[in-house]
């Protein structure tokens, strides 16, 4: 089993994949060998040769910040000794990579080209056929959990995949962008394909009145999604569960069918990120993101403020001009919205990050945006958007875990991948399929883990592993649960960034 990786030829800096001792000899790509002089944790980085103050920290083949003391060759390299080279607003040359397609990797599938899903009305397919409750409003979160358990009480063999409500803290007392953004985000789980049917709910007064809300909906099926205004009824659980029976009496008749691959909507989203992440499960799921779009399939990438430092990448990979200029005003757009609040544009990695061995926010970056594969950019999506193009998109939402997985969620996808090397319980209201940095973390917490990704650091080919990682994914769109769902373990969050009356 290897004990460290060069990742790039240019690097001048390894990454340890098992914890080492002092004492112990890295060999560099060139030849020369290194011996450690101290212990450096796994994922976490050593210096490949004497790096001065001031000198450039290479790893990935590019930058990721500058050393802010002399780090003796051997040394570890983490976030008290190099600093990010980043800071503020950035200009961008369109330089488009016309290499993309030689450079794709996509492996041979050895499974049908198909999933069992619902196909819906609109002609969407769907992954889950659930019973979604949803409130316009804080205020009646109580009532809409107080109905899911009543309806699950009185049907404990449903015919559909599950019965849920989606609490949020939001509603009223919100105005510009978060009044809008909490209404989009409602809209988007109303229409999603994995309900089998909705029955919104609201109180009356909120400033998202149910009337606005049902306007945004468009064109919807009425035997599918319905609503309760609950300062208008006398009893709203006696009604709410009248209305309750009747979706699911339509509901539960619809089965799964085989739906072309072409037709899955997959969410990229790494969290609690280790240096692992861009070594292991980071560049699997850039594997499955080009094997899926060559497939005809979709993928989101999200997570902007992760973005920076390796924009460069996804911006030159984009399809058209227009498309770049839409993944400039995304990434500068967010800056913007940092600066604008005061903030600094680069506080980041997060205490977690740093002790799994990311350091400053280039590595993080240039790890993260591995997910998006090789494939070219063919949409940029706003905060609350919904997919209209095939292939990768990059949608905007913030680094958050919870607020990112829904944005995700919401913009279509019918499941999210969910990357982690230091773990997670949490997912969203589709299957958040949690895949393993490190073998340690899957192994310690297999309730929470679904996928370890961490076996390419002991032997196991990336082609294997896709192999299994794709037949995994296929089997969840067919109806295999995640650990999320087994554990009932479903949130949303909505982004907010105003001012609360």
């Amino acid at each position: 089993m290897r004990t460290y990786i060069q990742i790039h030829p240019a690097d001048n800096v390894a990454v340890a994949l098992a914890d080492l001792q002092a004492g112990c000899a890295v060999e560099t790509e060139a030849g020369r060998t290194i011996v450690l002089q101290e212990a450096v944790p796994a994922g976490h980085k050593i210096a490949l040769c004497d790096l001065a103050a001031g000198a450039q920290v290479v790893k990935y083949g590019a930058p990721i910040g500058h050393a802010v003391a002399d780090i003796p060759a051997g040394c570890a390299v983490n976030e008290k000794n190099i600093r990010t080279n980043l800071d503020g607003l950035c200009e961008y040359t369109y330089t488009p990579d016309t290499d993309i397609a030689r450079r794709q990797t996509a492996p041979a599938p050895d499974t049908p080209l198909t999933f069992q899903g619902y196909r819906r009305r609109n002609g969407l397919a769907g992954i889950r056929n659930e019973l979604w409750i949803v409130p316009t409003v804080g205020c009646v979160n109580g009532t809409a959990l107080q109905l899911a358990r009543l309806f699950r009480d009185e049907h404990p063999e449903p015919e559909m995949d599950a019965i849920v409500a989606f609490p949020h803290n939001y509603g009223c007392s919100q105005l510009g962008d978060d009044h809008s953004n909490t209404q989009r985000i409602l809209r988007d789980i109303i229409l999603h394909p994995n309900a089998g049917a909705v029955l919104v709910v609201g109180l009356g007064c909120e400033n998202n009145q149910i009337s606005a809300l049902r306007g945004l909906l468009g064109d919807y099926d009425e035997e599918r999604i319905a609503f309760l205004e609950t300062q208008k009824v006398d009893d709203e659980l006696q009604t709410g569960l009248q209305i309750l029976r009747r979706l699911h009496a339509v509901a539960s008749h619809d089965r799964r069918e085989n739906i072309p691959l072409s037709q899955l909507r997959v969410g990229l989203k790494c969290g609690g990120s280790d240096g692992l992440s861009g070594i292991t499960a980071n560049p699997l799921l850039g594997r499955f993101s080009d094997f899926l779009v060559a497939q005809g399939g979709t993928t989101v990438l999200t997570e902007v403020p992760e973005m920076f430092g390796a924009e460069t990448l996804l911006m030159n990979r984009c399809r058209s001009r227009e498309i770049f200029d839409k993944t400039v005003s995304l990434i500068n757009g967010f800056k913007t919205y940092f600066l604008q609040s005061g903030q600094p544009v680069y506080e980041n990695p997060s205490p977690g990050n740093k002790a799994g061995g990311i350091s400053t926010l280039e590595e993080k970056s240039l790890g993260c945006v591995q997910k998006s594969g090789t494939s070219a950019v063919q949409d940029v999506l706003p905060y609350g958007g919904r997919l209209q193009t095939g292939g990768l998109n990059l949608l905007c939402a913030p680094g958050n875990d919870l607020v990112a997985s829904t944005a995700l969620a919401a913009a279509g996808c019918h499941m999210v991948l969910f990357t982690t090397g230091r773990g997670t319980p949490f997912g969203t209201f589709v299957p958040t399929l949690k895949v393993s940095t490190n073998s340690p973390l899957f192994h310690h917490k297999p309730h929470w883990m679904d996928f370890n990704a961490g076996t390419l650091t002991e032997g196991e080919e990336m082609e294997e592993l896709c192999h299994r990682f794709i037949r995994l994914v296929i089997d969840t769109a067919s109806g295999k649960p995640t650990r999320n769902e087994t554990n009932g373990f479903r949130d949303m969050a909505i982004w907010k960034s105003g001012v609360t009356l």
